[in-house]
């Protein structure tokens, strides 16, 4: 039996990964996900005033800086009980699903898409339309999603003066209100953007798209001419084709935090959705309510300052600890909700949130590559659809309050917590306040939850066991590896590099 050691260094994700993995007989037999950067945040913010937060934690990422901007401010209005008007979350959550649909179109066609274009598959049927529409800067899908992308952002920027890395959220709404000249320029780019989703990514009218309810009838709906042409029929060809639908189940639990808070429903901030969140138990097949409460991180395979077992985010810390040569492989902490390992991610979100489309492949062919891509795509129209009836809300109560300023007295210590579904999955800021400034400040990514090492029980992550199993046919050019991870889009940027330079330091609390 044949036992290869093989690291592989992934590029076109976002951020440095690295995969250390066991082959016998070129089936991987054991994963370590390493995380080669150390997030510094949570330990930048302590001692700074609350407020502080809104301004560091959007560059977090230079992706999804909207949604940890919302993970922030909701976290400070759960602290200080602040009040938001209906018309802060709509813009709030136009402006989170402009940023979302962005990542969604390029990650699908600028990260994953690519790899169909390997050497390895150059006989394959599809293996020219494939180069065609997705070559890299001259693929007309390729260059068509970058510039629409472009586009979306501008939304972001209307509301909050740019983006990446906008702070216009605040405790108790947004700093700029909807107007007509605002709504008009969303609406525009929206509607460009929807006829451009309807013509090249799935090659049918929105409606029609988001009515398909069954397994069969999306099988049927990709012999028909004007789908399989478009740009997810494709990808769903050759992917299908190369049998991503048997690769890379992983754990069967999976958690969401629900989309879109809601507009109308402020008194629950962190259950009111739009669309439902939940726990998936894949051992049972039903959705449980979301407890935040059992959420806990373990950090034995981790190179931060150990404790024992796992920690709510509340009482957990962040501690450098690095130890090379031991035991200890990343700087990812291993998230569990109810000590399982969940995934997260569209999938996740659709599955959890009702999407009869997602839930009939999931029940026929189980979770995999495939429909972890095929439910990014299909997620930007629930996207779309939903922006377009937030722009008509705004302007239907055109003039009413975008913010609701809380008085200094309401800026009180206390513990907050804000939970939201980033493009890449669920997203989790807690924090503490003492003494008028931030003690603790945790951050939990959808990453994290994903590319988790193993627990204190010893248990790997999802990454890890999605990858056990799989078949590699050849360890120079792992381009199974690359299908399974980029399909989960990973993020492990906006970290401080730590390089073994023989100097010692040390970290303190």
């Amino acid at each position: 039996m044949a036992r290869v050691e093989l690291n592989v260094n992934l590029n076109r994700v976002e951020g440095d990964l690295e995969l250390a993995l066991s082959l016998e007989d070129g089936v991987v037999v054991e994963a370590r996900t390493v995380g080669t950067l150390y997030r510094g945040f949570e330990q930048i913010l302590v001692g700074r005033s609350p407020c502080d937060a809104l301004v560091l934690t959007p560059r977090v990422c230079g992706i999804c800086g909207t949604a940890h901007l919302y993970a922030a401010v909701l976290a400070l209005e759960h602290a200080w009980r602040v009040p938001v008007p209906a018309n802060a979350t709509r813009i709030r959550n136009v402006c989170l699903i402009a940023e979302g649909i962005q990542n969604d179109l390029r990650q699908t066609f600028l990260f994953f898409a690519p790899d169909f274009r390997n050497a390895r598959y150059r006989d394959r049927p599809w293996f020219a339309a494939a180069d065609a529409e997705f070559a890299p800067f001259s693929g007309r899908v390729h260059r068509e999603t970058l510039a629409i992308t472009r586009r979306v952002v501008e939304v972001v920027a209307h509301f909050g003066g740019q983006w990446p890395h906008s702070s216009y959220m605040v405790p108790g709404g947004v700093t700029s209100p909807a107007d007509a000249r605002r709504l008009l320029a969303c609406r525009t780019i929206f509607a460009e953007l929807r006829e451009w989703y309807e013509r090249i990514v799935i090659g049918a009218p929105l409606d029609e798209w988001l009515a398909l309810d069954s397994a069969a009838n999306y099988f049927a709906w990709l012999e028909r001419p004007a789908h399989a042409a478009s740009a997810l029929g494709l990808m769903s060809r050759c992917a299908r084709d190369l049998g991503l639908q048997r690769m890379a189940a992983g754990t069967p639990h999976m958690i969401s935090f629900g989309a879109w808070c809601d507009p109308l429903r402020w008194d629950a901030p962190h259950s009111a959705r739009l669309v439902p969140g939940g726990f998936y138990d894949g051992d049972t097949g039903r959705i449980a309510e979301l407890d935040q409460a059992l959420i806990s991180e373990h950090v034995r395979h981790s190179w931060f300052r150990p404790y024992s077992g796992g920690r709510h985010p509340w009482q957990g810390e962040t501690i450098p600890d690095y130890q090379p040569g031991s035991d200890r492989y990343t700087w990812a902490k291993a998230p569990r909700y109810a000590d399982k390992v969940v995934q997260t991610g569209p999938l996740a979100e659709l599955l959890i949130g009702g999407d009869a489309l997602i839930a009939d492949l999931y029940a026929t062919e189980g979770g995999n590559a495939w429909l972890r891509q095929f439910a990014r795509v299909r997620r930007i129209a629930y996207e779309l659809a939903q922006a377009e009836r937030h722009l008509h809300e705004l302007a239907e109560h055109l003039g009413e309050p975008h913010i609701a300023n809380p008085a200094k007295h309401a800026e009180i210590d206390g513990e907050g917590y804000g939970l939201i579904m980033a493009a890449r999955g669920a997203l989790g800021h807690w924090l503490r306040i003492r003494g008028g400034v931030i003690e603790k400040y945790q951050i939990v990514t959808p990453t994290a939850w994903n590319a988790s090492p193993r627990d204190s029980a010893g248990l790997p992550g999802h990454w890890e066991q999605s990858l056990v199993g799989l078949s590699v046919a050849d360890p120079d050019d792992p381009v199974e590896i690359g299908h399974v991870i980029r399909s989960h889009d990973p993020c492990l940027v906006c970290t401080v590099h730590m390089l073994e330079t023989g100097k010692r330091w040390r970290f303190l609390p």
